[in-house]
């Protein structure tokens, strides 16, 4: 899977705010992401993340 810091993932599930987008701030065994709605960050294990992926949309 080929995810870079900076990139904004979308997943299954949406966050309670109602968002459904995450920023990647950290990569490795798991993954920092911040939700595009609110801000709240997370600390997810990366098979959670590769699991759940919808689709990758590539920093500017």
């Amino acid at each position: 899977m080929d995810i870079q810091v900076g990139d904004v993932v979308t997943l299954k599930k949406q966050h309670p705010c109602g968002s459904r987008e995450w920023e990647v701030l950290r990569i490795g065994a798991d993954f920092r992401l911040k939700c595009a709605g609110c801000g709240h960050q997370i600390m997810i294990a990366r098979r959670l993340v590769e699991k759940n992926l919808r689709d990758i949309k590539r920093k500017a």
